[in-house]
């Protein structure tokens, strides 16, 4: 090919290029800016092959230095995204699927309730659910007057990096099972909340419900809220093919496995911050009450404000722009 014919041909894509680097305009998608990185570097390589000495391969090759450079000064403006991320996108993401993580909440509600009221009376059911061995363990911590002694017997890290991976397993799989046209997710609720309610039944029925409130809600406040988020990520996959609305089923499956995603993805800092707890905190069953109370209503004051009030909150503020 001549180098006329060339230029003449490629000549539009490199003046959006330049437009581009002289910021008079700019690609809000991100796959634009690759295809079109992706373009010049081919016409460079072919410039450099058929007419090395020009002054058009001279041209493309100051352009695409440029660019990329402004690519990867783009790569490193993702640390801001993160914080977009938990700041704006994951509150309003809450407030968007609202009737979902209020689903998700009431059956684990209900699912307490029924733990608790099944255990009343039935210690067969006590070991159903929470096994023969942690009630047995725990039987002899209990004469032994250190009811919660289970939190002591790890090494620290070891038992944070446990807890941590198992609190993210639990939560993505809660998650996925929402395939199962959100059966999956309500079982694995309702199985949570019925060995929730039937553990603190059974301090109750030795006169611990107290110290049991007071130690395990220490990290039991974010890692339980988690779950059941968790939860509603779960309802939102199955509802998305059960009820599609306006959208085809594959399109709706897709708009809820990238909300899924967003939110497990969000529960990660939380569970960490909860693994924490119980590794390091937890372990230290002799506490004043005091700052055990601290502690929960603390981190129950930041669910409610993050989860309810902020996004409600942005969201005003984000309509009073728009006006």
């Amino acid at each position: 090919m001549r180098e006329v014919q060339f230029i003449k041909n490629n000549s539009e894509r490199w003046k959006e290029v330049e437009s581009f680097l002289s910021k008079k305009t700019s690609f809000q998608d991100p796959d634009k800016l690759a295809e079109l990185f992706i373009q010049l570097t081919d016409d460079l390589s072919y410039s450099k092959t058929f007419y090395p000495n020009s002054k058009t391969t001279e041209y493309l090759n100051s352009i695409t230095a440029k660019l990329h450079q402004s690519v990867y000064k783009n790569k490193k403006e993702k640390k801001s995204r993160l914080i977009t991320f938990w700041k704006y996108e994951l509150p309003l993401l809450f407030l968007k699927r609202r009737k979902e993580l209020l689903i998700s909440f009431s059956v684990f509600i209900v699912a307490i309730i029924i733990g608790v009221i099944s255990s009343t009376g039935d210690t067969g059911f006590v070991r159903l659910i929470l096994g023969d061995s942690y009630v047995n363990m725990t039987l002899e911590n209990i004469e032994q007057g250190d009811p919660l002694a289970v939190y002591k017997k790890m090494n620290g890290v070891d038992m944070f990096m446990g807890i941590t991976f198992n609190n993210i397993r639990v939560s993505f799989l809660t998650f996925i099972a929402g395939l199962f046209f959100s059966i999956g997710t309500i079982l694995l609720l309702l199985y949570n909340g019925i060995m929730l309610g039937t553990f603190h039944h059974f301090f109750y029925t030795h006169s611990l419900l107290l110290k049991s409130l007071s130690v395990i809600w220490i990290h039991g406040t974010l890692e339980i809220s988690s779950i059941i988020i968790a939860g509603a990520a779960g309802l939102i996959l199955g509802n998305s093919i059960l009820f599609p609305k306006t959208y085809s089923r594959r399109q709706s499956f897709l708009i809820a496995s990238k909300d899924g995603i967003k939110i497990i993805v969000g529960l990660i800092p939380l569970f960490i911050i909860a693994g924490f707890l119980e590794s390091f905190v937890t372990r230290f069953t002799e506490m004043p009450i005091l700052i055990n109370i601290l502690i929960i209503a603390g981190s129950l004051f930041f669910i409610i404000w993050y989860v309810i009030f902020y996004p409600i909150k942005l969201k005003k503020r984000e309509d009073n722009d728009t006006k």
